[in-house]
C-alpha cells in the first residue's frame, strides 16, 4: 500500500515539474507507458504462476523497473499481491528505484542547468 502510494506522489511531482517546465514532457509520457507496460508484465506472470506456466524472470521485472516502470510494478505488487512478500525480491526492486530516481534527479539537473 505504501509502494503505491509512493508511486501516486512519484507521478504528482514528476507533473509538477513538467508543467513548471523543469522537465520535457516525454519524460512523464516515458514513465507513464513503462509504468502501464510494467503493470502489465506483472499481471501476466502473476497470471502464468496462477496456471503453472512459464514465468517471467525476477531479472526481466527488475529490468522493466529500472527502465522507469517502477511505480507501476510498486503498484501491481499491491493491486495484485504479487511478489510483495520475497524480501530478497523487494530489496532488490526498491534498489532499481531509488537507482531509477537517481538518474531521473541527474536528468533533472542537466535541465536546470
Amino acid at each position: 500500500m505504501i509502494a503505491a502510494f509512493l508511486s501516486f506522489v512519484f507521478f504528482a511531482v514528476l507533473l509538477m515539474a513538467v508543467l513548471a517546465h523543469r522537465l520535457p514532457p516525454i519524460v512523464a509520457g516515458w514513465y507513464a507507458i513503462a509504468s502501464m507496460a510494467t503493470f502489465a508484465v506483472y499481471a501476466a506472470d502473476k497470471s502464468a504462476a496462477r496456471r503453472s506456466r512459464p514465468r517471467i524472470s525476477e531479472r526481466m521485472l527488475h529490468a522493466w523497473s529500472l527502465a522507469g516502470g517502477w511505480p507501476g510494478a510498486a503498484i501491481a505488487q499491491s493491486m495484485l499481491r504479487h511478489k510483495s512478500r520475497k524480501i530478497s525480491f523487494l530489496a532488490a526492486f526498491w534498489a532499481t528505484a531509488v537507482l531509477n530516481c537517481g538518474a531521473l534527479v541527474s536528468l533533472l539537473f542537466l535541465f536546470l542547468s
